[in-house]
């Protein structure tokens, strides 16, 4: 038995059982998602040149934290923190596989990756996705699909040994985390999946101020088990204002991706992987002179027609069958 896909019908859910927001609704967190995520990258590279990635993380999160709780108890009272044990710890879980596991492998790679070329390598999510999509019976639109495969082909360059600059090591150095970054994208996109069937507070404010709390807390263990320590003697300015963008980023952008991804279509919301590295590339050039190959240039072309294809497959109707 079969259905049309809602698609953009406000009211209506996707096989996820999600309830889907208006267009209008849905577009002002998507924009800064695609924006202020892609304007992290260059953020992350700052930071990384004179502070250790996964601890300054960790005390990003854990000052965004604090921030967004102390906005909460003023505006909504203390109980809005007030969650169950299965809320919090699906809270947890998203926190530390979205933010410890992604973000934390992403920074760490940008000692070796250009900040542009980590956005790009992250835009392979949306397969993920997609394939998420298939095994739940769903049947993804044929544009949907086309743009998805279309912008996996603009990444194939950048991970052959030789195609893209390396900001310290060498190919293979570059290579490795390159791989990695591709495999912390698969672990961000099957949570970001299952999140819907994970017990979340039902404030989204409240679910972001828990996971960055986790992920802060798990970030800055593993950073020191590691052996990474603040040296403030050594630490730039520019590394330090860095730090300071990126807590202020966590608090919208991470904040909108959770609204997000509850209430939107997913190969939707994943299209900010696409849109990301353009803002990525650009800054990333413009502020701390990262090259700007061929590689990059095709790269991004390819990238940025997968994101129109994806987006006009998710306004088409398509049909799917009903889980038996």
């Amino acid at each position: 038995m079969s259905r049309a896909d809602p698609g953009w019908t406000p009211g209506t859910t996707d096989v996820r059982g999600v309830s889907r927001a208006s267009t209008a609704a849905i577009a002002p967190p998507l924009v800064s998602v695609w924006i202020i995520w892609g304007s992290t990258y260059l953020g992350l590279a700052v930071l990384v040149q004179t502070l250790p990635a996964l601890l300054a993380n960790g005390i990003r999160f854990l000052i965004a934290t604090a921030l967004l709780g102390l906005g909460l108890v003023l505006f909504k009272g203390p109980r809005v923190l007030a969650v169950t044990r299965a809320q919090f710890k699906g809270a947890a879980i998203m926190g530390v596989t979205l933010l410890g596991v992604g973000i934390g492998t992403v920074s760490m790679a940008e000692r070796y990756v250009p900040s542009g070329i980590a956005a790009l390598l992250v835009s392979v999510m949306p397969l993920w996705i997609i394939l998420f999509r298939l095994r739940a019976g769903d049947r993804p639109s044929r544009l949907t699909i086309a743009g998805v495969a279309l912008g996996l082909g603009g990444l194939v360059a950048m991970l052959l040994p030789g195609g893209t600059t390396a900001v310290s090591g060498d190919d293979t150095d570059v290579v490795r985390w390159s791989l990695a970054i591709m495999v912390s994208s698969f672990i961000w996109a099957y949570f970001s999946w299952r999140s819907t069937r994970l017990d979340l507070p039902t404030n989204p404010l409240t679910t972001t101020f828990y996971e960055m709390l986790v992920a802060g807390v798990f970030l800055s263990i593993v950073g020191l088990l590691f052996g990474q320590r603040i040296d403030v003697a050594q630490a730039s300015t520019a590394s330090w204002v860095a730090l300071g963008y990126l807590v202020v980023a966590s608090l919208i952008a991470y904040t909108a991706y959770v609204w997000l991804i509850g209430n939107a279509p997913m190969s939707l919301v994943a299209t900010y992987a696409y849109i990301n590295p353009v803002v990525a590339v650009f800054l990333g050039w413009l502020i701390i002179g990262e090259p700007i190959t061929t590689d990059v240039i095709i790269g991004l072309t390819i990238v940025v027609g997968g994101v129109v294809l994806v987006v006009s497959g998710e306004r088409r109707p398509t049909l799917i069958e009903e889980p038996s």
